[in-house]
């Protein structure tokens, strides 16, 4: 099947690497309450992990970020030699409009370089009590096969996914990409340092990987200004260039 763009689209987002990434990606974007990029970022900066490459727009408002001086790009990837795992850390937020451009961007350069894998982290805010505080996930059929066997890990009943997360669902469907994405129910604050605890228990476990929990919230604090920051921009953001998720427990 050709995965191919428009050239207008592929034109939008470029990815840039140093080297090839793993066989599994894992990604964290900035979304309402900046769970899924508050815990992909922890991973990476507990895991020892090195940048291997990084994602450039010339069509969207973007961003700068820097730490104590040093600029940095926007979205960016990681990896370690004994890892078989790629990050993706995603600090621009893409509104709706822009959305399904940047997930054919990731899909078409993971075809390209053998990325079998994608889990998405995410959160989602919507109405919600105490024993909603877990994490869910909607998963394609490989997904659910290779990775949640043992029941640890809440399907959420029924919804709708859309931007980023619905595209890279749909064709995972399509294709023998096994996508999941991972969510769990945020509050206002940014970023919401329990629903990111409760995503970075999940994929620990689902993947297997050994990181200290404890000091997230210290970590929080410590990138809090940076948030609050990206949280601000989110808000000024018109209500309807925002992806919606449309999920239900």
């Amino acid at each position: 099947m050709d995965y191919r763009m428009p050239p207008a689209l592929e034109r939008m987002f470029n990815v840039t690497q140093d080297e090839q990434p793993a066989s599994t990606l894992i990604a964290g974007f900035s979304q309402p309450g900046l769970a899924g990029l508050t815990a992909v970022d922890y991973l990476v900066e507990h895991l020892d992990l090195r940048q291997t490459g990084y994602i450039t727009t010339d069509q969207l408002p973007s961003i700068t970020p820097f730490n104590e001086g040093r600029p940095r790009h926007h979205t960016r990837l990681f990896t370690r030699d004994d890892l078989d795992v790629t990050f993706l850390v995603g600090e621009l937020f893409v509104p709706v409009w822009a959305a399904d451009s940047f997930a054919q961007s990731i899909l078409q350069w993971a075809d390209e370089n053998g990325v079998s894998e994608i889990a998405l982290l995410s959160g989602v805010p919507i109405p919600h009590g105490p024993d909603d505080h877990r994490t869910f996930y909607i998963a394609t059929d490989d997904y659910r096969e290779r990775r949640l066997t043992d029941d640890a890990v809440t399907p959420m009943v029924n919804g709708y996914l859309d931007g980023v997360n619905g595209s890279i669902i749909e064709r995972g469907m399509d294709s023998s990409l096994a996508a999941c994405v991972f969510t769990t129910p945020v509050h206002g604050q940014a970023p919401d340092v329990e629903a990111a605890l409760r995503l970075l228990d999940t994929v620990s476990q689902v993947y297997d990987l050994t990181v200290d929990t404890e000091p997230l919230e210290s970590f929080a604090k410590a990138v809090q200004q940076h948030y609050a920051d990206l949280a601000n921009r989110l808000e000024q953001v018109e209500q309807q260039a925002k992806p919606e998720d449309r999920m239900y427990m």
